[in-house]
């Protein structure tokens, strides 16, 4: 599994948001210019996140972005799976998957549920809140 350059903006975005949505709705053009990123480009990551409810959007003059929660209410894993889709490490551990005709004899699909489980487990245990403080609990923090 490796995470994309959008999903990787996507959690800088949304944890510039929670450091600076106190004063107010964060405009994109702020957060591109702290993060150096492409405004055009966080503006369709921006959009995925609207539009799944963790991001409040005001247009005009004083407008920009908030979250729609409370960062401690946001994991890591569920910022990646809105802009990527399935964190599934592969494609029969998908929701929307074919049932696979090997699944009954699979002797490596254990390896795979258990990587995925790790994946669940890490990145579910991580909120936005913890990112924002530092403490992502990795063995360096």
């Amino acid at each position: 599994m490796k995470i994309s350059t959008k999903g990787r903006y996507a959690l800088r975005m949304m944890t510039d948001i929670a450091e600076n949505q106190a004063k107010g709705y964060v405009a994109l053009k702020d957060v591109a210019a702290r993060q150096g990123i492409s405004k055009k480009y966080l503006e369709q990551i921006a959009l995925r996140l609207s539009q799944a409810g963790m991001l409040q959007a005001v247009r005009g003059f004083q407008g920009g972005y908030m979250l729609a929660r409370e960062p401690e209410t946001y994991t890591v894993e569920q910022i990646l799976e809105v802009v990527e889709g399935s964190l599934a490490p592969v494609s029969c551990l998908e929701s929307c998957a074919a049932p696979c005709a090997q699944r009954e004899n699979c002797k490596t699909l254990p390896v795979w549920m258990g990587l995925e489980r790790l994946i669940h487990d890490y990145l579910g245990g991580i909120t936005l809140a913890d990112v924002v403080a530092g403490r992502t609990g990795d063995a360096e923090n």
